[in-house]
């Protein structure tokens, strides 16, 4: 029996959702620095995206303050990516994932002010509901892995600065386009600091054949592929049930983690425990507001 439009596009959903989880995977083989791996992915998609004719009879057309807006965004994304990937190089994948499942409780406080809208002390509440199991990952991540925690929590903090002001100025705008600004920008802002942030080392490292191999999978199999996939399934499928299959990610993510790099025995159990009240309540959240 074949499948009807909406069960395929859930089953897209659901694999652009296993192809982010593997971004984190990917961290952690490829061997570069935090710098050069993301400078190396907005560089990948950002020149791809700009060498479709339809990306620049778009910029032309774009006022400049829209332009800046975005490149202002794409700096949000830069940030964000190098925190992430510097708490993967810091701690491990799972650790750096379960960060990320902390977005909603930031969303909670950033997005009613730059939407400019109430606070709703409803979506205030979700932070109080993941707190015991924050406090669980804390306790089951070894000490030596608390500074990738952190780390982990400001990339949580830039990706919801990121869902915010792209989700009030970015979406009537052609999605490429904005792809192509805000990556072409955060890779132009990574040239400029790069050298500050690498110290004594050097600033831009040449991948050898084993990472260059890993970051065209990264940034066209779990960046571009994902990104065009969804929005054919988002045809299909309400906004409302892609976000239930995306807040999935972090348990697709350390599942894929737990199997390559055996690391369910660096964390405690406490840190599942953990893992799985903040899952459980990033999922519940979505289902009560969609009643309320």
């Amino acid at each position: 029996m074949p499948l009807s439009a909406s069960a395929k596009a859930l089953l897209q959903i659901h694999f652009c959702v296993v192809l982010w989880g593997l971004t984190a995977i990917l961290g952690k083989l490829i061997s570069l620095p935090a710098t050069a791996l993301v400078w190396w992915r907005m560089l990948l998609v950002s020149a791809t995206a700009l060498l479709l004719p339809r990306v620049w009879r778009t910029l032309r057309a774009m006022p400049r303050r829209q332009i800046a807006i975005y490149a202002g965004i794409g700096a949000v994304v830069a940030l964000h990516w190098l925190a992430f990937y510097g708490a993967i190089k810091l701690a491990n994948a799972s650790v750096a994932v379960i960060s990320m499942a902390l977005c909603p409780i930031f969303l909670a406080v950033i997005e009613p002010w730059i939407a400019r809208r109430p606070f709703d002390l409803r979506e205030l509440g979700l932070g109080l509901a993941v707190v015991p199991g924050v406090l669980l990952v804390v306790g089951g991540t070894p000490s030596g892995m608390h500074l990738g925690l952190v780390v982990g929590v400001i990339s949580a903090f830039f990706a919801s600065a990121f869902s915010a002001l792209n989700k009030r100025h970015a979406g009537n705008a052609d999605a490429l386009t904005v792809t192509a600004i805000e990556l072409g920008a955060g890779t132009l802002l990574l040239t400029l600091v790069a050298p500050l942030l690498a110290g004594d080392a050097p600033a831009f490292v040449l991948p050898d054949l084993h990472d260059s191999v890993l970051l065209v999978v990264l940034a066209y199999g779990c960046t571009l592929l994902p990104f065009a996939l969804s929005l054919v399934a988002l045809r299909q499928i309400s906004a409302f049930t892609a976000q239930l299959a995306i807040n999935l990610e972090p348990v697709y993510a350390i599942a894929i983690a737990a199997l390559l790099f055996g690391e369910q025995r660096q964390l405690d159990a406490a840190f599942y425990l953990g893992v799985v009240i903040i899952v459980a309540a990033v999922i519940v959240h979505p289902l009560t507001a969609r009643r309320r």
